[in-house]
């Protein structure tokens, strides 16, 4: 069995790092340098920076940001936001990322997939979804959850797969901040049907949450935010949980 990666994730607002519940109610949790330095110590296995209203405000995530992050951390780190063409991925890339994150952008031009595929090779592209369980099933939501898309979660994923991306970041917007446990259903649906790595996001509260997320939600990495930056977990005491727990997990 693969070891299972725990990932922080920075949501960077303002050049902060954010957490809020359902996507609102943002509050600040520390400098995204110092925060990415200390769990890269703590033996996190990657971490996520995501310039959340990047596409919403219709700017490029900072390079420069990126650039100090990656002088701080040792370990590899995914940046998304803003990420709308090759020259975005290259900047970034080059400033010391080794993956980028799209989302809406990749809805609005799935061509977009291919091209960072084809040019940087799919390990570089992670698709990330922010979806929300409606009466007609799982849909998809563009800029930060602020719109709703015509996209179905398990069909978008699979296309996606099918153009290039390496891996699924699937956030499930109900879910998000709220500490009840991710959505472990949709997840095991995802890992059914996608040959690629799918990363849960939304939900995390407990380490027991973790452990179901790998177990009946077949994730291949768990994400999480406010319960690493707020001091409620800690990573070192949650890789020994699961190990305890017979789940495979990095040292």
């Amino acid at each position: 069995m693969l070891a299972k990666r725990i990932i922080p994730c920075l949501d960077i607002k303002d050049g902060q790092t954010v957490k809020g519940t359902n996507f609102v109610n943002l509050r600040q949790a520390g400098d995204p340098v110092e925060l990415g330095r200390a769990y890269s110590l703590q033996g996190a296995d990657e971490l996520v920076f995501l310039d959340i209203t990047a596409s919403h405000e219709g700017r490029k995530t900072f390079a420069e940001l990126v650039t100090r992050i990656a002088a701080n951390i040792y370990i590899p780190f995914t940046v998304g936001g803003g990420i709308n063409e090759l020259s975005d991925v290259d900047r970034l890339l080059n400033a010391g990322a080794d993956k980028v994150s799209v989302n809406s952008s990749a809805i609005r031009n799935p061509g977009l997939i291919d091209e960072i595929a084809k040019h940087f090779g799919s390990q570089v592209c992670v698709l990330a979804v922010d979806a929300k369980q409606t009466p007609a099933g799982w849909k998809c939501y563009l800029n930060g959850g602020r719109i709703e898309t015509g996209k179905e979660l398990m069909n978008w994923t699979y296309e996606a797969q099918e153009r290039g991306a390496g891996e699924v970041l699937f956030t499930s917007m109900d879910h998000d901040g709220v500490k009840t446990g991710y959505a472990n259903d949709a997840l095991a649906e995802l890992y059914a049907r996608l040959s690629i790595p799918v990363i849960a996001s939304g939900g995390a509260g407990e380490k027991e949450h973790f452990r179901d997320a790998f177990t009946f939600g077949k994730a291949d990495a768990a994400l999480a935010a406010s319960v690493f930056h707020f001091g409620e977990i800690r990573i070192p005491e949650l890789k020994s949980y699961l190990c305890r727990q017979g789940i495979t997990v990095r040292s």
